[in-house]
């Protein structure tokens, strides 16, 4: 779990509830010691520029080369993307995706809904979008996951994961648990 800024806290709650052990990651030496990594929402400009500063981003690219997967919320998928629409602000560049920022409203219109994602299973899942992203462009290799009001949600490339929406403010943990499953190799 990337410590820097953001809702780590929630993250680390779903995770216990899936009896998985994390560490918070805030130093380069601690990516040795994880096979995955999550980074949270938060605010991508500040938390890319902390990677930056702390040399961070070479260091998560380098341990994902050598097979470390990467799930990122809200903020996280921005910092995953290959492309930010309208932006040049830091970013690991790790995901053949374009992000769009803010591409549900400003804070004030933020809400909750249900999502369809069938590699989840049948049942809806509860999703939080603060500020949310979208993904407006898909590479090779990428596969979309969900989508709402026609634009997607929800993305995977190999061991990487993408949500442009919180599912841990909810408590929702199926996709974590797929995450958990990704690092595990069973999916």
């Amino acid at each position: 779990m990337l410590d820097f800024q953001g809702d780590v806290r929630e993250h680390v709650a779903v995770l216990d509830a899936l009896k998985t052990p994390s560490v918070r990651v805030k130093r380069e030496e601690q990516l040795e010691t994880v096979a995955g990594l999550i980074i949270p929402g938060g605010e991508s400009t500040t938390i890319g520029n902390l990677l930056r500063h702390y040399g961070m981003d070479e260091a998560i690219r380098r341990r994902h080369a050598k097979g470390m997967a990467v799930f990122g919320t809200c903020a996280g998928l921005i910092l995953m993307a290959r492309e930010i629409q309208g932006s040049q602000q830091p970013r690991l560049g790790l995901m053949d995706i374009t992000a769009a920022r803010n591409a549900f409203g400003r804070q004030i219109q933020s809400f909750e809904t249900d999502l369809s994602v069938p590699t989840l299973g049948e049942a809806p899942l509860r999703a939080v979008f603060i500020r949310a992203p979208y993904v407006s462009r898909v590479g090779e290799g990428v596969e979309t996951l969900a989508t709402f009001r026609n634009r997607i949600v929800l993305v995977r490339q190999s061991n990487l994961l993408a949500a442009a929406f919180h599912p841990e403010l909810v408590g929702e943990t199926r996709a974590h648990r797929l995450f958990v499953d990704i690092v595990r190799g069973r999916a």
